[in-house]
C-alpha cells in the first residue's frame, strides 16, 4: 500500500519535514514497516516553502545578507537548475529579528495565526519604521550568481514595511534624497526620497522571470494596505501606520517618475501590499506574476504526478480552521488528491471545523492532537510524539480509510470521527 504524506508545518512546533517524519514513524509501527511512504513537505508560499523545495529535489544554498535591522546573517535559498526558491522570511522576517522569540503570534497546535504574523524577535515602533527588505534583494542577487533566471519569491512573515525599496537596493538601485545622499533603511525614510538611480541595477534581471508566491491580495496603500493591515503586527503604532502609508505613497510617486505609469498601476494590484510592500516592488519593477502560494508549491513539488498509484494522502497543519478553507495548504493538497481520486485525511494540532465542514472540504477524517492531549501547550511542546500516536491510529484504521476497490481483500467500513 502506498501512502503520500504532504503536510505543512505546525507553526511554533515542527517543520513540515518533521511532521511528515513523525507521522510516517507511527504509520510504519502500526503496519509493521510494510508501507510504501512518500514524504512531500509542502507550504503555502510563506514559511516552509524552502523546506518544500529541498524536499522536492532543490539544493540548499546560502548567502550572508543584511537582516531586517542591519545585522549580518546567513540565509538559505534553494536551487534546481536555473530555478530558485527564495523564502523572504529567511532574510527579512520577524523570525530573524534580534531579541529572541516573540511568543505572540506563534501558531503551532493552538493557533492558526493570521496575515504575516510569525514568531521571532520583538518588533517595536523603531523596527516598524526602520526595518528593511535589503537582505531579500541580496538573496535574489545570490540566486542570479548561482545561474538562476526563474525565481520564485515566497513572501510572508516579513519585518519590513518599506515597499520593497530594500529589495531594489539589494539589486543595485540607489535611493537618494534631495542632497544626493543615500536614504537610511526602512519605510519611514521614503518620505525624504527625491529620486532613484537605477544605473547600477543588476542587468541580469532583464533575463530573469519572477513569481510572487502569495495569498495576500491587499493593495499597497490605504486602509487595506501594507502599513494599515500588517504594520501593527510589526510594531507600528497608529501614528507609525500613518507615517508609513504616506511614505509609501511618496515612494510610488517617485518610482512612477522613474519608470512610468506602471508604478502607479502596480500600487493597486492585488498582492502589492504583501510582505510590507515587497509585492509592490516585485510587480512594478521585476514584473513578477503573483500566484497563490499553494499552487506554486504544489507545482514545483510535482505533487499531482507523485500521487499516481497512491492509496491514501495525509496532509495537515497546526490549526485546521476556517482560514484553512480559504486556500491554505491542506485544501490545496485535498484538491490535488480529489483530482487523482485518492482519499485524503488530515492531521493537525487542533481543528475548529465541524464534521460537515471537514467532509465538504474533502477530508475523509481529521485527526487533531487535541484528541490525545487537551492542553494546547503540551500539544505544541510534544507535537512529535503525539503525531506518532496519530500515525499509529491512522495505520490501524487504513482498511476503513482506503476504499475496498483500492485495497484488495479489505472491506471498507463506516466509522465515527476521532474526537474533533
Amino acid at each position: 500500500m502506498k501512502v503520500v504524506i504532504a503536510p505543512d508545518k505546525f507553526k511554533g512546533s515542527l517543520s513540515a519535514p518533521d511532521v511528515a517524519r513523525h507521522v510516517e514513524a507511527g504509520l510504519q509501527r502500526a503496519c509493521g514497516g510494510n508501507l510504501e511512504v512518500i514524504r512531500i513537505p509542502v507550504a503555502d508560499g510563506g514559511e516552509g516553502t524552502l523546506d518544500a523545495a529541498v524536499g522536492s529535489g532543490f539544493t540548499r544554498r546560502s548567502a550572508v545578507v543584511t537582516g531586517p535591522t542591519g545585522q549580518r546573517l546567513r540565509a538559505e535559498f534553494a536551487v534546481r537548475g536555473r530555478e530558485a526558491v527564495i523564502e523572504m522570511a529567511a532574510a527579512s522576517g520577524l523570525a530573524v529579528l534580534p531579541g529572541g522569540p516573540a511568543g505572540a503570534g506563534s501558531g503551532g497546535a493552538g493557533s492558526g495565526g493570521a496575515g504575516e504574523a510569525v514568531s521571532g524577535g520583538r518588533p517595536d515602533s523603531d523596527t516598524a519604521k526602520g526595518a528593511t527588505s535589503l537582505g531579500t534583494g541580496e538573496l535574489i542577487r545570490a540566486a542570479l550568481d548561482a545561474g538562476c533566471r526563474q525565481i520564485i519569491l515566497g513572501v510572508g512573515g516579513s519585518a519590513n514595511t518599506d515597499g520593497g525599496a530594500g529589495v531594489l537596493q539589494g539589486l543595485g538601485a540607489r535611493l537618494l534624497d534631495a542632497d544626493g545622499s543615500e536614504l537610511p533603511p526602512g519605510g519611514a525614510a521614503l518620505a525624504r526620497l527625491a529620486w532613484i538611480d537605477f544605473a547600477g541595477f543588476d542587468s541580469r534581471l532583464d533575463e530573469a522571470r519572477f513569481v510572487l508566491a502569495s495569498d495576500v491580495d491587499n493593495p499597497l496603500l490605504g486602509p487595506a494596505g501594507a502599513a494599515a493591515v500588517f504594520g501593527p503586527q510589526k510594531g507600528a503604532t497608529p501614528a507609525d501606520v500613518e507615517t508609513l502609508d504616506a511614505a509609501l505613497a511618496h515612494f510610488v510617486d517617485v518610482l512612477a517618475a522613474e519608470i512610468g505609469p506602471r508604478a502607479l498601476k502596480a500600487a493597486d494590484a492585488p498582492g502589492a501590499g504583501a510582505a510590507g510592500g515587497v509585492g509592490y516592488a516585485a510587480i512594478a519593477v521585476l514584473a513578477a506574476a503573483r500566484r497563490p502560494g499553494i499552487d506554486v508549491v504544489l507545482e514545483f513539488t510535482r505533487l499531482g504526478d507523485r500521487l499516481a498509484g497512491a492509496d491514501l494522502v495525509i496532509t495537515g497543519e497546526g490549526s485546521l480552521d476556517e482560514q484553512s478553507l480559504l486556500g491554505k495548504t491542506p485544501m490545496g493538497v485535498a484538491r490535488a488528491a480529489a483530482r487523482a481520486g485518492v482519499p485524503v485525511v488530515a492531521v493537525c494540532g487542533r481543528t475548529t471545523l465541524t464534521q460537515r465542514q471537514q467532509v465538504d472540504s474533502g477530508f475523509r477524517q481529521v485527526y487533531p492532537l487535541t484528541s490525545l492531549e487537551s492542553k494546547v501547550e503540551i500539544c505544541i511542546a510534544e507535537a512529535g510524539p503525539l503525531l506518532e500516536q496519530l500515525g499509529k491510529h491512522i495505520g490501524a484504521e487504513l482498511p476503513g480509510l482506503v476504499p475496498a476497490s483500492m485495497a484488495p481483500g479489505k472491506s471498507a467500513r463506516t466509522k465515527e470521527p476521532l474526537n474533533v
